[in-house]
Parts: structure tokens; sequence; C-alpha cells
């Protein structure tokens, strides 16, 4: 009898527990860019590195801009990839990592392709059509799209994510779906809806939603509720096993 390699996709949401930074970032801070001590940035990503069960070298991390810029990785990166907000591979064993603290992590995969893509989706990337950008990058390298399925962490939801209303229009005109009103009754983005009509129209096979709300639930970093703050960490990637 022999034994095939299988491919195993796995996907981790974190919180603002189980980390090492001091307030206001406690404590499971992982973004580099939000004033926090790098040090205690770099034990809280080694912890998440050691929790995933990858060596921290095998993360890959982005410098998100709030644009439209995807890159294909195929190995590990000594440093964020500059100026981008998606990352696609076909490399197992390395695990893409978005940050996020009310802007919505997508992560996206075709299992059997063994094609995996995280993605930072803010009102204005998602405006500006990120999530298309990334659905080419993963057909280019062997994705077919009625195999992708997609998940959207945590992010601010409809019911608080209050904008004006000549904003919401604008968004609602560029991803229709998104414009709503909060539980005030005041003109309101829910990006995670838009964002969901946006792949299901594209041909996206399946679509799940984390019904959490990051303004919200105070387990969780969010900008709007309270700057400076951390970010959270939407994580994806492949491992490999064998089935006989």
């Amino acid at each position: 009898m022999t034994s095939a390699p299988t491919l195993t996709v796995r996907r981790v949401t974190t919180t603002r527990a189980g980390g090492f930074s001091a307030p206001p970032y406690d404590s499971f801070n992982l973004g580099d860019h939000v004033g926090d001590d790098p040090a205690t940035v770099r034990r809280n990503r080694t912890r998440l590195a050691e929790g995933i069960g990858l060596a921290p070298e095998r993360l890959v991390w982005m410098e998100q801009i709030h644009g439209r810029n995807v890159e294909i990785v195929d190995g590990p990166r000594q440093e964020p990839v500059p100026a981008t907000d998606a990352l696609v591979t076909t490399v197992p064993g390395l695990a893409l990592v978005v940050l996020t603290a009310d802007c919505v992590p997508i992560l996206l995969s075709d299992d059997e392709a063994g094609v995996i893509a995280a993605v930072h989706a803010g009102r204005i990337g998602a405006r500006i059509g990120i999530v298309p950008r990334v659905l080419d990058a993963m057909l280019s390298v062997g994705a077919r799209m009625d195999r992708i399925g997609a998940f959207l962490g945590p992010a601010a939801s409809g019911r608080q994510y209050e904008v004006p209303a000549d904003m919401r229009d604008d968004v609602e005109a560029h991803l229709p779906g998104s414009a709503t009103t909060t539980v005030r009754g005041t003109p309101a983005l829910d990006l995670r809806a838009g964002i969901r009509r946006q792949l299901t129209e594209a041909g996206v096979g399946a679509v799940a939603i984390d019904p959490r709300c990051t303004i919200e639930d105070r387990t969780l970093f969010s900008h709007r509720r309270g700057a400076p703050t951390g970010r959270l960490g939407g994580v994806i990637w492949m491992q490999t096993g064998e089935r006989a």
C-alpha cells in the first residue's frame, strides 16, 4: 500500500488575549506599525507562530496601505511584503497573515488546487477592487472560481460602522450591497455584506462570515472604538500529511 500526500488548509483568527503587550495594546497585538514596543510585538508574533506549529520565519506579513496591490509569494520573506494588501501562495507550510482592527480580513482557498490568499479589505481597498484583483491572481496560479471558499473574519459591522451619507452612497456605487443603517438609524456601511455579494457574483463557491463586530466585541481590537490600539491577525496556511 502506498501513501499519497494530502493537503489541509488551516485558518486562524486571533483575539486580544494571550500576548505580552501593555495597554492600550493589551495584549496580543500583532501590528508593528501602531506604536507598540517592537520587541513585544516580535514576542507576540513568535507566540502566534508557535501556536500554529510553524517557525516564525514561515509567516509572511504585509505592509498594508489600503490599496489593491496583490503579491504572489513563493517562499519566506525577511521583511513584510511592501505596499500590498493581498498575498497569494501555492506553497505548503507558508502562512499568510492579514492584520485588522475594523477592516475585513478575507481568507481564501482552493483546497483542491492548493492555492490560498489573505486579503486586507478596508473601506478604500474594497471600494477600489482589491477582491477582484486577488481572485484574478488566484486563478493565474491554478485556482478555479467555483472551488474557491472564502472566510470573512471579524470586522466593523453595519450596526456600528457609521459614515457620512455621501460616503455610504459612493461605496455602494462601487461595492453594491454594502449600504445600510446603524442601530441608531444613521448611514452606515456593511463591508462584509458587500464583499460577500461581490464574491458570490464572481462565482466563488462558498462564503462564510464570522459575525463578530470589532466595535462591539471588546475581546477584539477596534480602531474606531479606541485608537491607538493593536491589530488582530487572520492567518491561512496549508499543511501536508499522508493518506494511505
